[in-house]
């Protein structure tokens, strides 16, 4: 059960679909929302060149706690509104690199939600993403930029290819799944899983149905480069309202190298996502 979630809060009011699905999300479990705010993260440079002005840095430093403290007020004014049981933080430069601080705290929450990059708006939250994804051992749901609606669980479409991280995944869906009016198991068939047996998902459904979710199975041909496209069009012909998959990737000298498929299912989603890795 969901009783517990984190949500990283946008400092731009535009940016604002995470908080909102996040609220309907809390609402429809009963669930307790923690709002986190960076108070220096979108704006500070990366590397602090030498002479670098004092004043510049500082006010940079300020303009980003008070677009902090103001994503906040709107969270809290969001949760009194919604009658939810809700707590918020402030993270401030001396506290360290907001990805490890993110992904930390998500350990102790059932669920991460984190709004999508918007590379047209220069807000990119992948190190956040990637963090919560490969580091807190907890699931993470990236909410379309576009995100209009709160949660729906009409149709949720869980990819399946046998693998730990999809197996991880479902089960970490689980909560979500039981409530769905429909849930598919969609199966990319290529060289990669052609000649498995288990990717046909047939045990996977099973133990699903074991647990009340009305599941179906879905098989298509996709070679393995296009895996993500093929997930990402056959959820927009059957309307579904969700993906749950595996995050696939590695640590590279202590830096994330994400797959292809959720590269591009992170690029180009149109509906949220629920990724476990």
């Amino acid at each position: 059960m969901i009783r517990d979630i984190l949500l990283h809060l946008e400092h731009d009011p535009a940016r604002d679909a995470g908080r909102n699905y996040a609220i309907s999300v809390a609402e429809a479990f009963a669930a307790h929302l923690a709002g986190v705010a960076f108070g220096s993260y979108a704006g500070l440079p990366t590397i602090t060149l030498p002479g670098f002005p004092p004043d510049v840095l500082a006010d940079i430093l300020a303009r980003e706690e008070k677009e902090a403290r103001e994503a906040i007020r709107h969270f809290e004014e969001a949760a009194r509104r919604s009658s939810l049981s809700a707590s918020s933080r402030l993270i401030l430069p001396n506290e360290t690199n907001p990805p490890a601080v993110f992904a930390s705290m998500g350990r102790r929450f059932d669920l991460s939600v984190v709004t999508q990059s918007d590379p047209d708006k220069g807000a990119s939250n992948e190190l956040l993403i990637e963090g919560a994804m490969f580091e807190s051992g907890r699931p993470v749901i990236v909410v379309p930029y576009i995100q209009r609606a709160g949660l729906t669980l009409d149709h949720i479409t869980c990819c399946w290819d046998g693998s730990r991280a999809a197996a991880r995944a479902i089960n970490d869906a689980l909560p979500l799944l039981k409530k769905a009016r429909k849930v598919e198991l969609f199966i990319a068939v290529n060289e990669k899983t052609q000649h498995e047996q288990e990717i046909r998902g047939a045990d996977i459904a099973t133990h699903l149905a074991r647990h009340d979710v009305n599941v179906e199975i879905e098989t298509l041909s996709a070679a393995d480069i296009d895996v993500g496209n093929a997930i990402l069009s056959h959820v927009s012909d059957r309307s579904a309202s969700m993906i749950v998959m595996g995050g696939y990737g590695h640590s590279r000298f202590r830096e994330f190298v994400l797959g292809g498929a959720t590269r591009e299912i992170l690029t180009s989603m149109t509906v949220p996502v629920l990724m476990s890795h």
